[in-house]
């Protein structure tokens, strides 16, 4: 059965493992979800977080695969209730319609989002969250004029103890 599974993948800093990672996934036919790369809590060590959508044997199979690259120090996947994951939005909304209709108050208070600058023809707006949240502001925002949307990578961190530092 498919299911949502968050793959961990510690690396050295080179210079196109990202695309041979990637690969990996293309020549299984599975579709990248989300993507997120950035530095760990170790210096010198880097993080993949991949969400994808596939069987248990398939993410054990990948994740095998994966580790076998020279510059990977460790992979491992977890299903959504072995982390505590978020994902950051950014609207760019028309500030006409919102101030007429005086949503403003509303948007911070309903929906627990940041107003992160606010111009005369447009403003920023922030919110954190599950995908579902942020996808549920877009839809809220989308008759009052959304001038651009972006939604960031997973970004997780795993449950379990399991520090990379050794």
């Amino acid at each position: 059965m498919k299911q949502l599974f968050t793959i961990s993948i510690f690396t050295e800093n080179s210079i196109g493992l990202l695309n041979r990672v990637t690969s990996m996934f293309t020549r299984r036919h599975l579709n990248i979800e989300s993507l997120n790369t950035s530095e760990s809590e170790t210096p010198g060590i880097h993080r993949y977080t991949i969400v994808i959508n596939t069987t248990l044997s398939a993410v054990k199979k990948l994740t095998l695969q994966i580790e076998k690259q020279v510059e990977v120090i460790r992979a491992c996947y977890h299903e959504d209730s072995e982390t505590v994951f978020q994902e950051i939005a950014l609207y760019k909304v028309s500030t006409k319609s919102v101030s007429e209709e005086n949503l403003v108050e509303k948007l911070i208070r309903d929906n627990h989002a940041r107003i992160l600058s606010f111009q005369e023809d447009y403003m920023f707006i922030e919110k954190t969250g599950h995908k579902a949240e942020t996808q549920e502001l877009l839809e809220f925002l989308k008759p009052y004029g959304v001038l651009e949307f972006v939604r960031s990578g997973r970004v997780s961190v795993i449950k379990p103890t399991e520090a990379i530092t050794e």
